[in-house]
């Protein structure tokens, strides 16, 4: 324990030592730094003031530039002020833009729709007035067809589709018509008087079937030219409107080609005269009166009263008229001249016997099932041989009549030699060649209700169908495939005329130039075309 102490109190006294010694150094230091820190603290002073002039001139210059900022600031304020006033009135006009823009919207609308409501209305109103049109335009259509048609029946097709030319055509035929009423009627009373005056003078015989008033047995309305129609009914059951129509086709009314009609082959000066002078006063003056309201002459041009080679007979029945032969007119040698083949003219001829000063013509078409058909409008000693002809016989009936108006017997005799009629070789090769490449073009004219004059086209055929394209704008007005409802017609007479209706019923008239054998070739190939058409159809329901 006493080691214990005695070492601890050694160290107190060394540890009072050393306090002793470092309190006596320090004053030591002290007494000699004294004039050292009076230096030190004046330069502290000095230093001091350098910094707080450093500090405020620092001070002074961020005051400077606090306020400059804040006036700054404060402009920035006033500008955000005015930007927000200026940024407030453009919003204001942006609302009042908006609001005049949604109003010019809504009045465009209004407008649009009131627009599209007009012209709705406007599209209804045309489209009623196109159906209306259409429907006047169909009526059009199927009435200048008819009407057409009509004419091209009776061969008064005009130059042109329009109203004036349709109206002639009409009026024309009309007046044609009406003429031949009105002059079978003065001919029916004339000659019922001229046998009135005869058997009240006593040379009339009661017995004589020649003579024998024939009151009740003409047809009212299919007299012809000369006002007699000895083809009114047919034995077959065909039955034709007319057989003598020549003045269908003698557009310009020629007196002189309204004679030649029915002109006798033999001049009437080398005929005996075998009449009572009391006979040839009657007739005489009959046919003066006839020649005068057919005005056929008039003043100078007036025949002597024992002409009678157009002059309007009684006709009868033919047979029976006379006991024998011999007893009547005739005509010996009656034969038919010209090749007949399509396109060419044939000529019935012959010498006139006993008294013979007209003679009455009428061309007949016999199909192969025996039935006859009279050919419409082929009353002259010529026809011209057309593609309707082609695998038939055609033949030419002839009666002849007297000064007094008494007829022979009908004289019949066959073309071609009694054979069928058929192509010439060159036809017939180019036929065959537009059936095997099954394609057939022809330049032809057309007459369409838009225009007044013919148009050219080109009329295509193909094994199927065909087709009709106008050059000048190249329309295709015409495009169907054939049917049993397509028809052509062709008129008699030196015509290069057909008129081809649709299997829809409208009529289109079509003409070849004046090139007839066109015409025939191009109406043949379309009707073999129509006719494999029509068999590969029935081969195709089978």
């Amino acid at each position: 324990m006493s080691s214990g102490d005695s070492s601890a109190n050694g160290h107190k006294d060394v540890e009072n030592q050393d306090q002793s010694l470092d309190f006596a150094s320090r004053l030591n230091l002290g007494a000699s730094s004294a004039p050292k820190n009076v230096k030190g603290k004046e330069n502290l002073i000095h230093s001091e003031d350098q910094e707080t002039m450093e500090l405020y001139s620092r001070a002074s210059a961020q005051e400077k530039e606090i306020s400059y900022l804040r006036e700054q600031i404060a402009l920035a304020s006033i500008r955000q002020s005015q930007m927000l006033n200026e940024k407030y009135a453009l919003e204001r006009k942006f609302a009042e833009l908006r609001v005049a823009l949604d109003e010019k919207q809504s009045e465009v609308i209004t407008s649009a729709s009131n627009e599209l409501a007009r012209r709705k209305g406007d599209l209804e109103v045309n489209l009623n007035l196109l159906r209306q049109l259409k429907v006047e335009e169909d009526e059009k259509h199927i009435f200048t067809s008819s009407m057409l048609g009509i004419l091209a029946e009776y061969g008064a097709l005009p130059h042109a589709t329009n109203a004036s030319a349709l109206t002639n055509s009409i009026k024309h035929l009309h007046d044609q018509l009406q003429l031949k009423i009105r002059t079978s009627h003065a001919r029916l009373a004339e000659v019922n008087s001229m046998i009135g005056d005869n058997s009240r003078n006593g040379f009339v015989d009661k017995d004589s079937p020649g003579l024998s008033p024939m009151i009740g047995q003409f047809p009212g309305s299919s007299m012809g030219v000369r006002g007699f129609s000895p083809y009114s009914q047919y034995g077959d059951g065909k039955h034709l409107e007319s057989a003598d129509d020549a003045s269908r086709y003698i557009q310009d009314n020629d007196p002189k080609q309204v004679r030649s009609l029915t002109r006798s082959v033999a001049n009437n000066e080398n005929i005996p005269r075998t009449m009572p002078d009391i006979d040839r006063s009657v007739a005489g003056r009959i046919m003066e009166n006839m020649h005068e309201r057919n005005g056929y002459f008039s003043g100078s041009e007036q025949r002597p009263t024992d002409q009678f080679s157009h002059a309007p007979m009684m006709m009868h029945d033919g047979v029976g008229s006379f006991d024998s032969e011999e007893d009547g007119p005739g005509i010996e040698g009656f034969q038919i001249t010209g090749d007949a083949k399509p396109g060419c003219k044939l000529l019935g001829c012959g010498y006139p016997v006993r008294g013979t000063s007209l003679c009455m013509f009428q061309w007949v078409r016999h199909y192969p099932d025996g039935t006859r058909q009279y050919i419409e409008g082929a009353t002259n000693p010529d026809y011209v041989v057309t593609a309707d002809d082609v695998d038939k016989l055609i033949a030419v009936e002839c009666i002849p009549m007297d000064e007094q108006g008494r007829q022979g017997d009908l004289v019949r005799i066959f073309a071609n030699d009694h054979n069928k009629i058929t192509c010439d070789e060159e036809m017939q090769q180019e036929i065959d060649t537009y059936i095997s490449k099954g394609l057939a073009i022809f330049n032809v004219l057309i007459l369409l209700d838009s225009s007044e004059n013919w148009e050219p086209a080109t009329l295509f055929m193909r094994r199927s169908g065909f087709q009709v394209k106008v050059e000048r704008n190249q329309d295709v007005v015409i495009s169907e495939k054939y049917s049993k409802d397509l028809l052509i017609k062709i008129p008699s007479g030196l015509s290069a005329q057909f008129v081809l209706t649709c299997s829809n019923g409208s009529s289109y008239p079509f003409s070849t130039n004046n090139d007839i054998r066109m015409r025939d070739t191009l109406v043949l190939t379309m009707r073999i075309f129509q006719g494999k058409a029509s068999d590969e159809k029935r081969k195709g329901k089978a």
